[in-house]
């Protein structure tokens, strides 16, 4: 039989460990950001026929992770890290401002707005922080969900590239959350999809780390109008 020490170099210590262990809190489903109630338009896909099935849903958040708000969310989640990381106060609310309004519709800019500030209330709750306190003072207007998670996380000095992953894993898992309730998606195939995205996942943390804020843009059309037309939809699951 053997013992790991307190000296194993594999054990998470300290910073190590209370760093995972708030990452796992902050972007865990039971998180209350109310993310369980938005569908960033997938209910309107379902309905349209766009989405019907594991495979299909798999392309769909796919092309979202990658040409889509995946990609331009986990860019604004980066720069805002630096920016706080940085002290840089007026980049911090450049970004923020650009992230406010870098939304395609209503229903998407209410999304992200609650959910962003649902996470800082519930984080400045719980778990204090001067840093944070400091950031956030320097702070107008919105602060997205993609910043709010950013500025939180370099406020605790928590690393970027697990906190960007941590967050890229909860914004899937929602997506396909959502789904599961509307296709409907057995729990084995919505974790088949989850597992099929991983290497989508960790292409676009590693473009997102390397953009810059000139290279955001986005190339799904037909996300961006199941985001407009949810709006209208008659019968409706979800807030967006």
């Amino acid at each position: 039989m053997t013992t790991t020490s307190a000296a194993d170099g594999s054990a998470l210590m300290g910073a190590d460990a209370a760093a995972l262990y708030r990452l796992m809190t902050w972007l865990s489903p039971a998180f209350p950001v109310g993310a369980f109630a938005y569908s960033s338009g997938i209910e309107w896909a379902v309905e349209a026929g766009d989405i019907g099935d594991a495979e299909t849903l798999r392309g769909w958040l796919a092309a979202m992770l990658g040409d889509g708000p995946g990609f331009c969310d986990g860019v604004f989640l980066v720069h805002t890290h630096r920016a706080v990381e940085a002290g840089d106060t007026a980049a911090l609310r450049d970004i923020a401002e650009l992230a406010a309004a870098f939304v395609p519709s209503r229903e998407r800019q209410l999304e992200t707005s609650t959910q962003g500030r649902a996470f800082i209330e519930t984080a400045r709750a719980a778990w204090t922080s001067a840093e944070l306190e400091q950031a956030l003072s320097h702070c107008e207007g919105t602060l997205v969900y993609p910043i709010a998670v950013g500025l939180v996380a370099s406020a605790h000095g928590i690393p970027l590239q697990p906190t960007l992953h941590a967050f890229l894993h909860a914004v899937v898992s929602n997506w396909i959350s959502a789904a599961s309730r509307l296709i409907p998606l057995g729990q084995t195939d919505s974790q088949r999809v989850l597992a099929a995205l991983e290497p989508v996942v960790t292409a676009t943390a590693e473009r997102a780390q390397r953009a810059a804020l000139d290279d955001l843009g986005s190339a799904t059309f037909r996300a961006d109008l199941a985001s407009l037309r949810h709006e209208t939809q008659y019968t409706r699951l979800f807030r967006s």
